[in-house]
Formats: C-alpha cells, sequence, structure tokens
C-alpha cells in the first residue's frame, strides 16, 4: 500500500516537473492590443494591470506583450496580423476592434482570439466583457440622492451598446430616487482626450449639472469637477488620488481572473471560444470605497450593490420604454445578454437622441 502510494506521488511529480519544463522552454505568447495609453489611468490602465496579473500567475510558463494606442480599422487590422504570426493568444481589448478581430481570426485559425465588450464568437474568438453597468447603476443611485440642482451629467466615449448601457442604469439609477433628476449627455468621440473630456464636463457644469460621471478614461472630468466644487464619479479605476473632494465612488474593472484562466487554459489546451460577462457576485466588477457623502446615501447606496451582488435587483426589468415610447421590455422580464449587448436606444426619460 505504502510502496503503491509513493508510486503514485513520484508519477505525479514527474509529470508536473515535465510540464513546466516543457513550458519553461517555449512559453505561450500571450498578446494584448490597447486602445489607450497604459497610463490613462482608467480603462486601459486596468487591462495592463490585468496582463501584469497573468505573469505573475503563470511566471516562466508565458511570455505577454502589448501594443497600446492602436485606432481602429486598418492599424487594428495590421497589428492583430502581425501579432497573429507570434502569438499564441491575443487580446483585443475595445469594442471598436471586433470587425478586424474576426477577419483576422479566419486567417490564423490555429491563434485563440479574444474580443472585449463584443457580441460575435468564431471558432477561434471569444467575446468577454464585464458587468459594468452594475456599479454604474448604484453611481446613479448615489447621484440622484445628492443632486441639488436636478441635472447629472455623462461624459460619452462612442455610441456603442456598452456606453449607451450605462448612460441607461445610471439615469435610471438616479431617477428611482429622484424623479425630477434630468441628464445631460456629450459626446466627444474619443475613448482618451483629457483636454476634450475636461471641456465637456465643463460644458455640462455650466449648465447646471453637479453630478459629473464619464464613459471615457481619464480622470480629467472628475478632476474638472473638484476645480469647480463639484463631485462625480472615477472610471475603470479608483481615481481618487486625482480628486479627492469629488470623488464619491469608482468602479473598478477587474479583467486579471478572466485573463489567468483563458491563458491557463491555452496552456493546457483546453481553450474554448464563447462569451463571458463578468458580474459583480465573482468580483469583475468592484467598486472604490463611498467618499464624500453623507451616511444615509452610503447606506441606500451599499444595500443596492448588495441587492445587485446577490441577483436580488436588476436594473433592466419590464416594463421598459424607450424614449420613443416603444415598449423594449415587457412587464416582470428582465434584459438578456443579447438585449443588453445590443441596446442601443435611450430610455423613457432621457431628453435625446441617440447620434448615428
Amino acid at each position: 500500500m505504502i510502496k503503491s502510494s509513493l508510486k503514485g506521488l513520484t508519477t505525479l511529480i514527474m509529470s508536473l516537473f515535465l510540464f513546466s519544463t516543457a513550458y519553461a522552454a517555449d512559453p505561450v505568447k500571450v498578446g494584448f492590443v490597447y486602445v489607450g495609453p497604459v497610463g490613462d489611468h482608467g480603462w486601459t490602465y486596468r487591462h495592463d494591470i490585468g496582463r501584469q496579473q497573468v505573469e505573475a500567475a503563470l511566471g516562466g510558463m508565458v511570455e505577454t506583450s502589448y501594443i497600446e494606442s492602436v485606432a481602429y480599422g486598418p492599424e487594428a487590422e495590421r497589428v492583430f496580423r502581425e501579432m497573429a504570426e507570434t502569438h499564441d493568444i491575443v487580446f483585443g481589448t475595445s469594442f471598436g476592434y471586433m470587425e478586424p478581430m474576426l477577419k483576422v481570426a479566419k486567417e490564423f485559425p490555429n491563434v485563440k482570439f479574444e474580443h472585449a465588450t463584443g457580441y460575435m464568437q468564431s471558432e477561434n474568438l471569444a467575446s468577454y466583457g464585464l458587468r459594468l453597468y452594475q456599479a454604474r447603476h448604484v453611481q446613479g443611485i448615489i447621484a440622484g440622492m445628492m443632486t441639488k440642482t436636478n441635472k447629472i451629467c455623462y461624459v460619452a466615449a462612442y455610441p456603442i451598446p456598452e456606453v449607451i448601457r450605462e448612460i441607461n442604469t445610471y439615469y435610471l439609477g438616479a431617477k428611482k430616487m429622484n424623479p425630477d433628476v434630468e441628464i445631460l449627455i456629450t459626446w466627444v468621440n474619443t475613448w482618451y482626450d483629457p483636454v476634450k473630456e475636461s471641456q465637456a464636463a465643463e460644458v455640462m457644469m455650466a449648465q447646471g449639472c453637479d453630478m459629473v460621471a464619464q464613459h471615457t478614461d481619464s480622470p480629467a472630468p472628475l478632476q474638472a469637477a473638484e476645480k469647480q466644487g463639484k463631485l462625480g464619479f472615477g472610471q475603470a479605476s479608483d481615481q481618487i488620488n486625482f480628486a479627492p473632494d469629488a470623488q464619491l465612488t469608482a468602479t473598478i474593472d477587474n479583467w486579471g481572473p478572466y485573463y489567468i484562466d483563458k491563458v491557463k487554459a491555452v496552456i493546457s489546451g483546453d481553450w474554448e471560444s464563447g462569451d463571458y460577462f463578468g458580474h459583480m457576485n465573482e468580483g469583475a466588477v468592484q467598486m472604490a470605497p463611498f467618499t464624500n457623502m453623507p451616511a444615509d446615501v452610503e447606506e441606500v447606496a451599499q444595500s443596492m450593490k448588495d441587492a445587485i451582488s446577490a441577483g436580488e435587483y436588476f436594473a433592466f426589468t419590464g416594463p421598459l420604454y424607450d424614449n420613443e415610447g416603444n415598449l423594449q421590455l415587457a412587464d416582470g422580464e428582465i434584459a438578456d445578454d443579447g438585449h443588453l449587448n445590443q441596446m442601443m436606444y435611450y430610455v423613457e426619460g432621457i431628453n435625446a437622441k441617440v447620434p448615428n
């Protein structure tokens, strides 16, 4: 019995040794393509934190690399093709990379591709995203309770489903707490341009906004709010150090666990395509501490966060109408992932049109 156990243990140790030795000699090459600079302190910064976590978790079994500030269109297609020549798996971290990745994935069937925030997959192309609208709804709850002017505002990047979805859930949260609230929206048509982002926030504050939210990647809108004594929310990472008197909380994107799991699957040969949508209850969607708010607001915000995390509350529940009077969700109907990932309408009450 003891000899049998020792033999089994020896076999296991040898297998692990051979596995680690093989991959130490021939590490899996992992590429990341970023839409902005790694120093944006927002979206791309958090993706690069995930890349670093892959290296820390898997050590010599992997080699990672990245290319930052890659534009949509022909440039993205070229970068994906070049990466596919030398990498085993490539992560494209922005919605606008979907079509180029689909095209290049067909040309490199032995390479694994992963596309962030999109909704298309193929045999060697997976899609992934985070339910960031969950944290954004909590931000809306806070904004609705704290606005003194009944005007909140949103600095938006591009009119894609992810951004539209978060504008809607932010507004729905604010409206839930304050039926008189209005939302102002400015589209800057960039993910990262601190000057444009700041100017957009300044214009809306001049129109009465006193709660600044954003779906762009620098801390500039939040800093603009601080300069004017207004309040706001960090985007993608905790930006409290940039605006210690203005930040109420921030959405924190936690990509690392997903990246580690998918790279491990490449190493083991178990990688599969699919569509991942990370939830607050698994730590994929996080929030910075609640600050600069009264205790009663914090209590309500925490209660809402807990209910969302527990799966007891869902903002997109019918009856839900768009702002043109069309019924989008029937009474009691909860939006499925397909609906969420292709949402291109404003909800009832938003006095604006979705740009073409």
